[in-house]
């Protein structure tokens, strides 16, 4: 017993920011062994594969080495869909979401480490984001599920309502996992079925803020949205525009279909990448070097602050779009609508893009010196998992047993954030990074 208490004394000590690498970490390791057990696989498999899935679900990120539906049992399918559940919402999710259900009221260091997992402004009050998140995302995957099960029903699909279930938790949480082989490669021109993965994969994508934010101003309480809420709304609205436009114009594959469904494929393609949700409608690894790029680009700059997303961050490269502009300009202060950003956000910003492009640059290097396969396909499946976006150009499965250790680990450091990552490396001192209601939740 005195060693229980020693080890949760000592884990109550540590800083929110380790303790949360240290509640994935845990998350990660359950899965693994579970995964492991005979009862979960329909065909054997090797436990770095099973380490692979259950890190790739916990961090919602999608590349898999193996089949879901060939290798596991549904028991198997089921825990990585709890995985990716657990993973999409956040570390103490669930577990604060109990305690709040229990009347009972959180302590200090639960709420700093809910505030740590779902980076929010100090003004948020947790206990009350944490309620709307639960519910929100229980709405939305509802939702998904009956409108899937009829549309899977429809095309006379397997397991329709197991399959309605599974893909509606994996698009919100922008896993990217999918029961089928290649993805949603069979329902190309399904206009209702394009729809609706890409409205659960905005909603999760988005950020919890956003619609927190939103709720807020249609019952009155507040009489604007926050400034994080219109750069994240903006931005995600530009980039899937261009990146639509881009492909739809530069992608040769895509030349053969009629227009519109030309453009639905083109627009999939672009919200599967800035969402991080990892779907895909064509063949990734018949694309133009061009729409690599494209994606790989829209990977590298992912989702938004306290959604269910990886990459960069929406805010983070809206900010330094902002600080090329005020340099260009000759300001010395970063603004958007005229409200101006804290040096202490921007500072944040800066620091969270040279980490990451750090972290990227470090992977693809390593890769490179275990696999034998074209550099741009390595940068992309580097990026990929990085950005937990799981889309790939069919080198995962070939990646050798190094190669497999690397993108688990891109993929671990791209669901905490690098910052978040690198800072549970190096921290030394209390350093909390929430300001302000104005501040940008980077």
């Amino acid at each position: 017993m005195e060693s229980i208490k020693g080890i949760i004394n000592f884990i109550s000590s540590m800083h929110p920011i380790k303790i949360v690498v240290f509640g994935y970490l845990s998350y990660i390791f359950l899965g693994w062994i579970l995964l492991s057990l005979p009862i979960c696989q329909s065909q054997n498999v090797a436990a770095l594969d099973n380490l692979f899935i259950a890190t790739s679900a916990v961090s919602t990120t999608g590349l898999a080495t193996i089949s879901i539906s060939d290798s596991y049992s549904f028991l198997g399918e089921l825990i990585v869909l709890i995985l990716i559940q657990l993973g999409g919402i956040g570390y103490m999710t669930f577990g604060s979401f109990i305690i709040l259900s229990r009347k009972k009221k959180f302590s200090h260091e639960r709420a700093e480490i809910s505030r740590t997992v779902f980076s929010l402004p100090k003004n948020f009050r947790i206990d009350k984001f944490i309620r709307s998140v639960i519910k929100f995302t229980l709405l939305i995957e509802l939702i998904g599920t009956i409108f899937l099960f009829f549309i899977f029903r429809s095309n006379h699909t397997a397991k329709p309502l197991w399959s309605a279930v599974f893909h509606s938790i994996s698009s919100f949480c922008t896993a990217g996992f999918s029961i089928y082989n290649n993805s949603f490669e069979s329902f190309q021109n399904n206009f209702w079925l394009n729809l609706v993965v890409s409205i659960l994969s905005y909603s999760g994508a988005i950020g919890f803020i956003v619609f927190v934010d939103i709720w807020r101003k249609i019952i009155g309480k507040i009489n604007n949205i926050t400034l994080t809420s219109k750069i994240i709304l903006h931005t995600t609205l530009w980039l899937s525009i261009i990146g639509t436009v881009n492909i739809f114009l530069s992608e040769p594959s895509l030349n053969q279909l009629p227009q519109d469904e030309r453009l639905i494929a083109a627009f999939f393609q672009t919200m599967t990448s800035i969402t991080t949700v990892g779907f895909n409608t064509i063949p990734i690894s018949k694309i133009a070097r061009a729409t690599m790029m494209t994606l790989t680009i829209l990977m590298i700059i992912g989702a938004s602050p306290s959604g269910t997303g990886g990459g960069l961050k929406s805010t983070t490269f809206s900010a330094m779009i902002g600080i090329m502009r005020s340099i260009l300009k000759g300001e010395s202060k970063v603004t958007f609508w005229r409200q101006e950003i804290p040096f202490e956000r921007i500072w944040t910003a800066a620091a969270s893009f040279c980490f990451y492009i750090t972290f990227l640059i470090l992977g693809t290097y390593l890769l490179t010196l275990t696999e034998n396969m074209s550099f741009e396909h390595i940068v992309f499946e580097a990026a990929s998992a990085l950005g937990t976006v799981g889309l790939s150009m069919g080198i995962t499965p070939a990646l050798t047993h190094l190669g497999k250790l690397i993108i688990t680990l891109l993929m671990f450091i791209g669901r905490l954030g690098p910052l978040t990552f690198g800072i549970s490396l190096f921290l030394k001192q209390e350093i909390f990074f929430q300001e302000d209601d104005k501040d940008l939740a980077i």
